[in-house]
């Protein structure tokens, strides 16, 4: 027993390693030595024993229990054979029933290996219980109704359970017979190299029941397509991209499995005006070169209707201004952002002569005055130093 390494060190885990991690870990090792992927290398199959030895213990909560308390002599307390070939191991007399968690995760390593899906213990993958498919959509909606929530109706298109032989896809009044290939394990075994590898029985396609009188209504699949609608309740502040999720209204599921669900995909159309950043709407307003210069106050248009706003007066083009709380709802937190407002100072495209007068004007007296363009200025002062 001394020369063995420390189970946890074989996994590479810490002790602190839950059950998820310590799965983890073996699968992955598992198929990395696996000896159908090794053939001839000793020391991948030595490897393959000792990780399965490892995981046959961790995996088990009393084992574990007592290898962190005795360490390895814990497997010659209380007799049975603890390692991977003893009487309780998945290679033993027990063929491959170790633990219920080994079974399960040893299965889908043979699937990773092979393409199939190996059962435990006779018992048929096929035949259990699964999840219908989860299904997608997209559904659009305008920049206001992201702004205020919607109710929306889609229309999906889904196979459902048949009516008529209730998703057991056999004509009524019969039902499916035991598949005589597999005896209804819904999967056929045979030896590979070292080990006993298990595949779906391909007669009943793993099912281990094979339909001799389908149902005419859905041809045996025992689900049919139907078109649905459905009501959704689309948020307010939603953003472009962002899924929901009605939970059991994908596909039907198999042998009595749950519906998958239904994801809805937003997208927000653009707006003509607004634009958005997060939860903060943003718009530009142009003004003319008097309201910057000399100050104003204009209406900005907002989702909730004009509210005024104060130009200081000397206000430059791009400055943008701040409205508190008109912004959009934050999804799932409360409260709103904010509109940030960018003023554009708009030059006239046409003056009449007077204009054109008035304008020469006051640049000859601006140009008296050092602070009245302080950028333009400060700007020539620069490059009059840089080539001085």
């Amino acid at each position: 027993m001394s020369g063995k390494r420390d189970y946890y060190e074989v996994l590479g885990v810490a002790k602190s390693a839950s059950a998820d991690e310590v799965k983890k870990a073996f699968r992955k090792l598992a198929v990395q030595y696996h000896p159908d992927k090794n053939p001839g290398d000793k020391k991948a199959e030595e490897k393959f024993k000792e990780i399965n030895e490892a995981y046959e213990t961790l995996s088990d909560g009393q084992k574990r229990k007592m290898y962190d308390q005795f360490g390895h002599a814990a497997s010659n307390m209380g007799g049975g054979g603890q390692g991977p070939f003893g009487a309780g191991g998945p290679f033993g007399g027990g063929g491959f029933g170790g633990s219920a968690d080994f079974g399960d995760i040893f299965g889908d390593i043979f699937g990773d290996l092979f393409g199939g899906g190996g059962g435990r213990g006779g018992r048929s993958r096929g035949r259990r219980a699964r999840a219908g498919a989860d299904l997608e959509t997209q559904v659009d909606i305008t920049f206001e109704e992201a702004y205020r929530g919607v109710e929306k109706v889609i229309t999906i298109n889904k196979r459902v359970e048949c009516e008529t032989c209730h998703g057991s896809g056999a004509k009524p009044g019969t039902q499916p017979v035991t598949c005589k290939v597999c005896n209804g394990r819904g999967e056929v075994t045979f030896q590979q190299g070292f080990f006993a590898v298990s595949r779906p029985c391909t007669h009943c396609h793993g099912t281990g029941q094979v339909i001799e009188s389908p149902c005419q209504t859905c041809r045996g699949s025992g689900k049919v397509k139907k078109t649905t609608q459905l009501s959704v309740t689309i948020p307010a502040g939603i953003d472009s991209g962002q899924r929901l999720k009605l939970s059991n209204e994908g596909e039907a599921g198999e042998n009595g499995g749950p519906s998958g669900d239904l994801y809805i995909v937003v997208n927000v159309l653009d707006h003509d005006f607004f634009r958005r950043d997060g939860a903060e709407i943003i718009c530009d307003v142009p003004i003319t070169f008097a309201q910057a210069a000399l100050g104003s106050e204009i209406e900005v248009p907002t989702l909730d209707g004009k509210v005024s706003m104060k130009i200081p007066a000397g206000t430059q083009s791009h400055k943008t201004f701040r409205l508190k709380g008109k912004g959009l709802p934050h999804l799932g937190r409360g409260g709103r952002g904010d509109q940030l407002v960018r003023v554009m100072v708009e030059v006239p495209s046409r003056l009449s002569a007077e204009q054109a007068e008035a304008l020469r004007k006051f640049d000859e007296l601006s140009q008296k005055d050092s602070k009245a363009h302080p950028m333009h200025n400060g700007f020539f002062e620069r490059v009059r130093r840089i080539f001085e």
